[in-house]
């Protein structure tokens, strides 16, 4: 047989912790207690698709005085949903079940709280049967036949 010696182990190369494993917390603590120094950085805004650069529209946005807001829906419109839910003897509860709606929903529209949405107001003028759009806020919603 050819000269083997079964005495003599070979180490190829050893793998020393990896990148991630290197920056977890679990390593940086390990460090810590071994004594090690350590070089730690926290990055601005890292892994974000942040820029440094001003653009033109932030100093006319800073030189705006005017205080923007969204429009809500009006009081006429959240009395004439209060109004004609009470009509139907339904809670605020009824309404909004039939709508897929949380209750909370409807109690925004009729303390006009709520920012118009049309879908929403779609549903609720169905579900009450009164107008809530237009110039007609109030009254009776009419059937339109769907065209097939």
């Amino acid at each position: 047989m050819a000269e083997s010696d079964w005495d003599t182990v070979t180490i190829l190369r050893k793998k020393g912790p990896t990148v991630a494993q290197s920056k977890s917390k679990q390593a940086v603590a390990a460090a810590q207690r071994r004594g090690e120094e350590l070089d730690t950085t926290k990055k601005w805004a890292a892994g974000q698709n942040k820029q440094h650069v001003i653009t033109k529209n932030t100093a006319k946005l800073d030189r705006e005085t005017e205080e923007l807001q969204h429009q809500r829906v009006s009081l006429e419109v959240g009395k004439v949903i209060q109004q004609g839910r009470q009509n139907q003897g339904l809670t605020q509860k009824d309404p909004a079940t039939k709508i897929n709606e949380k209750p909370q929903i409807i109690g925004d529209y009729e303390s006009g709280k709520a920012i118009p949405n049309n879908q929403v107001m779609g549903k609720i003028e169905r579900a009450i049967g009164l107008k809530l759009r237009g110039k007609d806020i109030g009254k009776p919603l009419e059937a339109v036949p769907k065209k097939k």
